[in-house]
């Protein structure tokens, strides 16, 4: 007799459904976008921005699963929650994605400390970036060291999210 308690064990043979290969890694990047509309009381950008730490988390950890232009949808997503400027988001994160295309097909092996590095370079350029067309778009004369913990903070919780990437891509690829 087999036992009910093991109906959540995949069966062999069994593939998961294309929609949660496909569709979870943009949910979880569009959640992590939603956490910048939670109302947090600063009165400096503490927040780390979610949607680019998960977007980058799921390049650099699955470099198949996605093509560079997925930085055009995600980044509008991302603009409409964050209120950027319109199309700041969808360039800086389109133009991170072609840097870390550019630099893969240069490296035969990465690491976990390159692809932190890598992670780093690109949240530094994408905020540096939101800052700047923030103020060419009239919000303010923001300077850089106002900025400069978010980068820190941001960088240093990478690892972090990446390790949950990893535990929901096991769960994603599961049947």
């Amino acid at each position: 007799m087999i036992d009910r308690h093991l109906n959540h064990v995949p069966r062999l043979g069994r593939h998961p459904s294309r929609f949660r290969l496909a569709g979870t890694p943009v949910i979880t990047v569009m959640l992590g976008c939603f956490l910048t509309a939670v109302p947090v009381i600063a009165q400096s950008p503490v927040m780390p921005p979610f949607g680019l730490l998960l977007l980058l988390s799921w390049r650099l950890l699955r470099p198949e699963l996605w093509r560079t232009w997925i930085g055009l949808p995600l980044g509008l997503f991302d603009d409409m929650m964050s209120g950027q400027p319109i199309g700041s988001a969808m360039f800086l994160w389109t133009v991170a994605l072609i840097g870390i295309d550019a630099i893969e097909h240069r490296m035969v092996w990465r690491s976990y400390r390159q692809d932190w590095l890598i992670a780093a370079l690109a949240i530094i350029f994408c905020i540096a970036g939101g800052l700047f067309f923030a103020n060419i778009t009239g919000g303010g004369n923001v300077r850089f060291l106002l900025v400069a913990p978010q980068m820190v903070w941001t960088i240093l919780l990478f690892p972090f999210v990446v390790r949950q990437c990893a535990r929901i891509d096991r769960w994603r690829v599961m049947a």
